[in-house]
């Protein structure tokens, strides 16, 4: 019982800090948590501990534990080494993959059209995540799936507006994203490494181009243009 409980509080922070529903750099409440899931202090650390070896969380001495933080270096970080690992991780993926995980990819990535075709944001956000983590899996690659998955956390805590589309370009680039899965599928099970790796770059820039919407929106117009004070003074001038 003790188990299932610790297992759906790591579960339940991870999906919480993918989908934004704890902030970057939000500190995690020890004793609250605890009292919440009925654990002690004890497992909750190791869940802690557990999360920051995956790089979902920070420990920091005698401050507890806060959710991994997003800044101007992370960031850059982020756009700079995104592409190569995402393209290695896909060559890799052509090359060992599994024929088990072929099919746990098909049925990830129904559950993702389906919440797409239903407008579930968040189910979106999480089945999107692990449609990536299962290209992890199927490389083998002990070095660059670390890198992989602390990469997808940032992709879907910057990218999750791209899962609420406000407008018609939005929701055209939400369709053409399941797109993409389905070619990425069609292409694994084809063996086409090239294919495979001219996909992540398709599927990466159109996935920078919304994140770069969500990190810099359009501005908000000044009041001289909506009618504001500066406004009538203009209009009043000769």
């Amino acid at each position: 019982m003790a188990k299932t409980v610790k297992s759906n509080l790591y579960e339940d922070l991870k999906r919480q800090i993918l989908t934004m529903e704890l902030d970057p750099d939000a500190d995690l409440d020890e004793a609250s948590l605890s009292e919440r899931y009925g654990l002690s202090r004890t497992p909750v650390r190791d869940i802690f501990r557990r999360l920051a070896g995956e790089g979902y969380v920070d420990i920091r001495e005698n401050r507890g534990a806060r959710v991994i933080p997003m800044n101007h270096s992370t960031l850059r970080n982020f756009f700079l080494v995104a592409p190569m690992i995402y393209a290695a991780i896909g060559r890799l993926a052509v090359q060992n993959f599994k024929a088990a995980q072929l099919v746990d990819l098909k049925q990830t990535q129904e559950r993702f059209r389906a919440a797409s075709e239903k407008g579930g944001a968040l189910d979106m956000v999480l089945e999107n995540n692990r449609f990536h983590e299962i290209f992890g899996e199927m490389s083998a690659n002990v070095y660059l799936q670390p890198s992989l998955g602390r990469l997808l956390i940032d992709h879907a805590r910057i990218g999750h507006t791209f899962f609420r589309p406000r407008n018609e370009d939005m929701k055209r680039r939400l369709q053409l994203a399941v797109e993409h899965h389905d070619c990425f599928i069609e292409a694994l099970a084809a063996h086409d490494e090239d294919a495979v790796v001219d996909l992540v770059f398709e599927h990466w820039e159109l996935s920078r181009e919304n994140m770069e919407m969500f990190i810099a929106p359009q501005g908000l117009k000044a009041d001289v243009l909506i009618g504001g004070p500066a406004a009538k003074t203009l209009e009043k001038s000769p």
